[in-house]
């Protein structure tokens, strides 16, 4: 088992030059990156489209055939809703997030709607990313909470920390494996739309001296429970389950029903696909917690590399089907930079590492999110350091 230095004895100062020179060397985002992020998203979309017509083809032959067999509808409606999945998560991870980031506002004639203050904004948010998650909020949450907080108790995607009380109850391990695994079926509706609106607000009480929220208000009888339910639940919870189901009307109500159920179907699928690619990038026993901030950027830059994990990495394909979040380590020393950095990244990081005698951790996604789910159970911890 190699020895790496301890973070005490890492020359903070060193690193940060080392990294921020690495940086100037790659140069400045062109159009090359912004037609890079434009063949992502076309993949996205290609693979959303593809998983619709697949399901209006076994609604059709359903319709048509009389010896179309319940086995062959449900095979081509799944196959489409695992399409749909797949477009679903890339609009998140591939799309919206590197732009939230604002990865090619620098772009020289960039479309606005492809920059942080234009994408999703406004009516935009139906063309652009419709999901369960307001993109205001989750892009305070995430840019500023998580990526500025990494490891820290202000954290919002501190595991350990939010699933504490999972760690408490006293039951046997198999439920708690079974609380978590149903609990990834649907996380983006459990977890991330009422925990970004609690973030935002607490960003407004935290304004006005207000004490802040620790919970989450699903109810529509309270301020943030009716802003959860007009701006978050409902936008997309009637237009993916109610308005497109029944576009489907005229080939019956069992028609309606069966495309309700690949559309649920390919919701489970896209929840399971991110809770994967997104929960382990900082989640595990060989990962770092600290209980201060950070003081120098030399240090921001260490948090980032000690507090993250890769999954592996290759071609442009690969690294779609994992949103691109298999370069977690590149997307946290600069998360505003653009997907088509991270190749050109990788090498150099690893190097810099290696100068430093630094961990650079890269699994397969598979075993890190069964890592993960350890930690998230109770089973494992953290690690932390003395005094950081």
């Amino acid at each position: 088992m190699p020895q790496y230095a301890d973070y005490k004895d890492i020359d903070q100062e060193e690193l940060q030059r080392d990294i921020e020179d690495m940086k100037k060397s790659i140069g400045a985002t062109t159009e090359d990156d912004f037609l890079h992020l434009l063949k992502m998203q076309r993949w996205g979309r290609f693979s959303t489209f593809l998983g619709f017509f697949t399901i209006i083809l076994a609604i059709y032959l359903d319709y048509a055939t009389t010896d179309f067999s319940p086995f062959a509808f449900w095979f081509i409606g799944i196959l489409g809703a695992i399409f749909i999945s797949t477009g679903n998560l890339a609009r998140w991870a591939n799309v919206t997030h590197p732009i939230l980031h604002g990865a090619y506002d620098k772009v020289p004639n960039v479309p606005k709607n492809y920059t942080k203050d234009g994408f999703a904004k406004g009516s935009r948010r139906w063309i652009d990313w419709l999901d369960w998650i307001k993109p205001d909020a989750w892009a305070f949450e995430h840019n500023i909470m998580h990526h500025y907080h990494l490891g820290e108790l202000d954290d919002p995607d501190n595991v350990e920390k939010n699933l504490e009380w999972l760690h408490k109850i006293n039951m046997p391990m198999f439920f708690k494996y079974a609380i978590v695994y149903t609990f990834a079926s649907f996380w983006k509706v459990a977890y991330y739309a009422p925990n970004t609106l609690r973030i935002l607000d607490n960003k407004e009480r935290k304004a006005v001296n207000d004490p802040r929220s620790q919970g989450y208000e699903l109810t529509p009888f309270t301020k943030n429970g009716r802003e959860l339910w007009r701006h978050y639940f409902l936008p997309y919870g009637v237009f993916q389950f109610i308005l497109l189901p029944a576009l489907f009307f005229p080939f019956g109500m069992g028609a309606v029903l069966n495309v309700l159920i690949l559309l649920l179907v390919a919701e489970l699928l896209a929840n399971l696909h991110s809770f994967l690619v997104i929960v382990p990038n900082h989640s595990a026993e060989d990962i770092y917690q600290f209980s201060t901030p950070h003081k120098t950027q030399g240090e921001y830059y260490l948090r980032q590399i000690m507090g993250s994990v890769n999954y592996n990495t290759g071609t442009d394909f690969i690294d779609f089907m994992h949103g691109f979040l298999n370069y977690q380590i590149e997307h946290h020393l600069f998360p505003n930079m653009p997907l088509s950095f991270y190749q050109k990244m990788q090498p150099m990081v690893k190097e810099i590492c290696k100068k430093h005698n630094l961990e650079y951790r890269q699994d397969s996604v598979f075993k890190r999110i069964l890592m993960t789910v350890d930690l998230m159970v109770g089973k494992t911890k953290l690690l932390r350091i003395d005094g950081v």
